[in-house]
């Protein structure tokens, strides 16, 4: 394994050498499916992760490399024929640029999200929940790595308009400092660890002052420790990074790296297990989490060993998530009743320990919502459904249903139960979602 880390992106991944071993067809796939979706991947992921023996059903080749049906059929004959006919890329971006915009490229309304400052908008900052303040740093926005799932894939897309990124550190503080409600303040991207530890430590190093006081937890969103746990052992400035970690919790503030798993098979190397250890003993804490994917990890015996092994090594599971409604989520969606099934199929098959984790959750628009379960309640079939989290913290934990629906996918494929016109955190009656048109026609 070569430790200096290699990207392998549409433009140069013919030159993996386990790639002449792919048939013509899944090359054309990745070829096309890949000017739609964003695709990069790295050596460590192509020599330690994939399985190359059996790649058409591997979940970490699916989870990295773009397959045929992540596109609906008539986009991937769109680009198909653009590119059999020569199309300049003028044309063929002109198209793209349509269909992207058809994926739903910004879900649960996260442009509600942004806040202002005066009449600043903050395009790097998103604060849904009171306590809490995600942060895009515009250094961090591309990752080691891109999931074929990613809910993200506008912030590495070119989709400039939609991206959410922000270089001014002061805007940051200046924002904070007027609210003091703000408790934990999150990293994301992107990835924040793709940026230098001199970079990254000019974001932190400030919100260990006094002044910010209010701000007790420091959290670092991270695909990291699965596609490049060198960061944290060889990189040139890993023993930094390790010092910086030190420094916050040296400070009294918790430092929690909320490390995204979404595979047993990413934690079994030894460069991640070192690379846990290490961050472990400075004292932050590394919770996990990950969405429940069709194709990768819809299985409960995956689950449970994915828990397992992350408490062996110290780590805390978090969150089963349910996969977004944006790009690529037909090929990966299960229904919400199979989700909450898996996740008490696991949940019931590990300790104490183990059962930290929160699930199946919907991140929506409305806050993060949590699968109970189906129950039959008066003879009606329903969904028993409970706020995690709510853009209304008075939502939180309050029980509510919806009706039965075998196909649904995500909330807003569900009505209210019994009878009701809108669910008791809407402000008007609820709409089953509509297919979006074709864009072309």
């Amino acid at each position: 394994m070569n430790t200096s880390l290699k990207s392998y992106t549409l433009h140069n991944f013919r030159t993996i050498p386990q790639i002449s071993s792919l048939s013509k067809e899944l090359i054309e796939n990745i070829e096309i499916v890949g000017r739609v979706l964003p695709f990069k991947t790295n050596n460590y992921v192509v020599e330690e992760l994939i399985d190359w023996s059996n790649v058409e059903t591997d979940p970490i080749f699916i989870l990295n490399f773009p397959q045929k049906e992540m596109l609906d059929k008539k986009y991937y004959t769109l680009i198909k024929k653009l590119l059999d006919e020569n199309a300049s890329k003028e044309v063929i971006d002109e198209y793209v640029k349509k269909i992207r915009l058809s994926l739903n490229p910004n879900p649960a309304g996260q442009e509600h999200n942004v806040p202002y400052l005066g009449e600043i908008k903050l395009k790097g900052i998103q604060h849904k929940y009171p306590e809490t303040v995600l942060f895009f740093p515009s250094q961090g926005q591309t990752c080691h790595a891109y999931c074929t799932f990613c809910f993200r894939w506008p912030q590495f897309s070119g989709m400039s308009g939609l991206k959410f990124a922000m270089k001014e550190g002061a805007l940051l503080l200046k924002y904070l400092r007027l609210h003091k409600e703000v408790t934990d303040i999150l990293f994301t991207g992107g990835d924040p660890m793709v940026m230098s530890a001199s970079t990254l430590e000019a974001y932190i190093k400030p919100l260990l002052e006094p002044e910010f006081e209010h701000i007790r937890s420091i959290r670092i969103g991270t695909k990291s420790l699965a596609y490049w746990p060198y960061r944290y052992l060889i990189d040139k400035d890993s023993d930094d990074i390790i010092k910086l970690f030190e420094l916050v919790n040296k400070s009294g503030k918790n430092l929690s790296i909320q490390a995204h798993f979404n595979h047993p098979r990413e934690l079994s190397t030894h460069a991640v297990k070192e690379a846990i250890a290490r961050i472990r003993k400075t004292g932050a804490q590394i919770r996990t989490q990950s969405p429940l994917l069709k194709h990768i990890n819809d299985k409960a015996e995956l689950w449970s060993q994915m828990w397992r092994k992350q408490v062996d090594l110290g780590c805390v599971p978090y969150y089963m998530f349910i996969a977004r409604d944006t790009g690529a989520k037909r090929y990966f969606e299960i229904p919400l009743e199979r989700c909450w099934q898996i996740f008490r199929q696991a949940y019931s098959q590990v300790s104490g320990l183990c059962r930290t984790v929160r699930g199946p959750s919907m991140s929506d628009v409305a806050g993060k919502i949590q699968v109970l379960g189906v129950q039959e309640i008066k003879g009606d079939k329903v969904f028993v459904l409970r706020f995690i989290q709510g853009r209304n913290p008075k939502w939180v934990h309050i029980p509510f249903f919806a009706e039965y629906n075998p196909k649904a996918t995500w909330m807003d494929e569900l009505n209210p139960a019994f009878g009701e016109d809108k669910f008791f955190f809407e402000e008007k009656p609820s709409k089953l979602k509509t297919t979006k048109p074709f864009p072309f026609e």
